[in-house]
């Protein structure tokens, strides 16, 4: 009886759990990252939110701040064929809001114009007011 009614508990949990995912808007993904591993899985898990047509907003600091330059260059992972570069890039056209904190250029040497097309530079009151908007699941890597 007690295992009945556990797996009808972990029923009922995944249940609400998924029906609750589904609600939300969106993935805000904050990368800080410079391990082109880690971020391929932030670019990947990204991809999969836009075609399940859900919004993401990623917002690149520190060490990840450089994949949003376009002189880099990032290695390219199997099985998908892919570099994070390359992912970025489609996340990009199919209308993912990439923003880099507003300390990464300076920091680096760099003005704007260093940044991939589609990238801006983020506005911290307006990134603070989206990572606290409970419709959206936030990831940092």
């Amino acid at each position: 009886m007690k295992k009945i009614l556990s797996i009808v508990a972990l029923g009922a949990f995944l249940f609400t759990s998924s029906a609750v995912a589904s609600e939300k808007k969106g993935l805000n993904v904050v990368l800080t990252s410079g391990d082109e591993q880690t971020q391929m899985m932030a670019m990947v898990l990204s991809m999969m939110t836009v075609k399940a047509k859900k919004k993401v907003n990623i917002t690149m600091c520190a060490a990840g701040g450089k994949l949003a330059l376009k002189d880099t260059k990032t290695q390219v992972f199997e099985p998908a064929k892919k570099s994070p570069t390359m992912i970025l890039n489609a996340l990009i056209k199919k209308g993912a809001k990439v923003q880099v904190c507003p300390l990464y250029l300076p920091s680096v040497g760099k003005d704007k114009t260093a940044l991939i097309d589609g990238i801006s530079i983020a506005k911290p009151p307006k990134i603070a007011a989206q990572l606290l908007n409970a419709d959206f699941t936030t990831l940092s890597y």
